[in-house]
């Protein structure tokens, strides 16, 4: 953990580097479709090496945590909806200091990139599984899962300054 970061006061603003758009919904009388992403709309550093779907029960969460490297391209569809808590532990950054909080999911259909050191964290406050589609841009313990994680975990620590409310 950033030594700096457990003494750090957050503060509600946006974050410099988090993009943030809505996720349209195509509706057909088969059911409905979402573009997650496209590469040709994403700076070359976010492009994914992997991807994975995740679904968090009601009253759970998932998180606090950061990378050194990694960005997160997030997509929120639903089924239910997740609180994003979003925290720039960036000592370099214009927007250090600031925490933003976003529902997404069925209600707000986002697509959220994490950039690098910035902490994030959901949870399901509602009351049916949620889904969180994440499409990283470094592969999780690297090449044939045989390197370092790139992750900080800031769930166990007594004194963690990222709390979600």
């Amino acid at each position: 953990m950033k030594s700096s970061a457990s003494q750090t006061v957050y503060h509600e603003g946006p974050i410099e580097g988090v993009v943030t758009r809505p996720l349209e919904r195509y509706d057909d009388s088969r059911g409905w479709l979402v573009e997650l992403y496209r590469d040709d709309e994403l700076p070359r550093e976010h492009i994914p090496r992997m991807s994975y779907l995740c679904e968090t029960l009601p009253g759970h969460a998932r998180g606090p945590h950061e990378h050194y490297q990694q960005s997160d391209l997030f997509a929120f569809v639903g089924p239910g909806d997740l609180d994003l808590y979003l925290w720039d532990a960036r000592e370099g950054s214009a927007t250090y200091g600031n925490r933003q909080k976003l529902t997404v999911g069925s209600s707000n259909r986002q697509f959220v990139i994490v950039p690098p050191g910035v902490v994030h964290a959901f949870k399901n406050s509602g009351e049916s599984p949620a889904w969180a589609f994440n499409a990283p841009n470094v592969l999780y313990a690297g090449e044939g899962k045989q390197g370092e994680v790139d992750e900080i975990r800031h769930e166990d620590d007594p004194d963690c300054p990222f709390v979600m409310d």
